[in-house]
């Protein structure tokens, strides 16, 4: 029952992480959109702005292995 806890807290982790970040990039995605339609030159800023939440997800996958191991 421990080692089946322990694999669910570590794919919560990971499926909370993915989702967040899926609603945080299609917010920062369609305001980006709107942005560079209007000004081209903030194009590598929004690239930017698309990438940090991308981090959300590393850190998640990252937790998840620190329960699996028992870090």
């Amino acid at each position: 029952m421990e080692k089946a806890l322990i694999a669910l807290s570590a794919a919560l982790c990971v499926a909370i992480t993915c989702l967040a970040t899926a609603w945080a990039q299609s917010r920062v995605g369609s305001a980006g959109a709107g942005a560079v339609a209007e000004k081209p030159e903030v194009g590598g800023t929004i690239i930017i702005l698309m990438a940090i939440p991308e981090t959300m997800v590393i850190l998640g996958f990252v937790v998840a292995i620190m329960i699996i191991l028992g870090i």
